[in-house]
C-alpha cells in the first residue's frame, strides 16, 4: 500500500475547513435560530435550508461511501428540508450535531490506511474515497459561503 499519510492528513484538514475560509463551527456558532427561517431579500435559501441541505448531502455521501445498499434521496427535493425554518432551537442543534457526527465518521474512513483512497467503489460509476472526500469538502465550502452571506444579510455575522 502506498505511503499516503500526508495526503490523508491534508484531506482531513480540507474536510474540517478553515485556512482560506470560515469553518463550519465558525459559521453556525451563535446563529440566531429565531432568524434561521428567513430568506433575505434576493436569496433563495434561509440559514435552516442551507444547514439541512449540507447535513443531508454529507450524510448521503457518507452512506454511499459505506455501502452499495444505500439509496440516495430523490433529487432535488430529498436534499432540502420541507420548510424554510426549523421547528425550534432543538431541531437546529440536532442538525448541527448530526453534521458533526457524519463528518467525524467520514474522516475516520479517510484516516483508515486499510481503505485505499483510489480504488473505485464496486457500486456507483467510478467514485472512490478520494473523490467523495473532495466532493464533501467542495460542497460544504460552497454552502458555508452562502450561509455566511445569509448571516451578513440578516445582520447576524460577527464583525471582525
Amino acid at each position: 500500500m502506498p505511503d499516503d499519510a500526508s495526503l490523508r492528513e491534508q484531506l482531513i484538514q480540507l474536510l474540517r475547513g478553515g485556512n482560506a475560509h470560515a469553518t463550519f463551527d465558525d459559521v453556525v456558532r451563535n446563529f440566531p435560530v429565531a432568524k434561521a427561517g428567513i430568506r433575505p431579500e434576493g436569496t433563495p435559501y434561509s440559514g435552516w435550508e442551507l444547514l439541512e441541505h449540507m447535513r443531508i448531502a454529507q450524510n448521503d455521501i457518507l452512506q454511499f461511501s459505506l455501502s452499495a445498499e444505500h439509496e440516495s434521496p430523490a433529487w432535488p427535493e430529498g436534499y432540502w428540508p420541507k420548510t424554510p425554518a426549523p421547528e425550534d432551537e432543538r431541531q437546529w442543534s440536532h442538525s448541527v450535531r448530526a453534521f458533526h457526527k457524519d463528518l467525524a465518521e467520514f474522516e475516520a474512513l479517510v484516516k483508515d490506511p486499510a481503505r485505499d483512497l483510489h480504488t473505485k467503489f464496486p457500486w456507483g460509476d467510478g467514485q472512490n474515497l478520494l473523490r467523495e472526500a473532495l466532493l464533501i469538502a467542495d460542497h460544504n465550502a460552497y454552502h458555508l459561503g452562502q450561509l455566511v452571506l445569509v448571516r451578513r444579510l440578516l445582520g447576524a455575522w460577527p464583525v471582525r
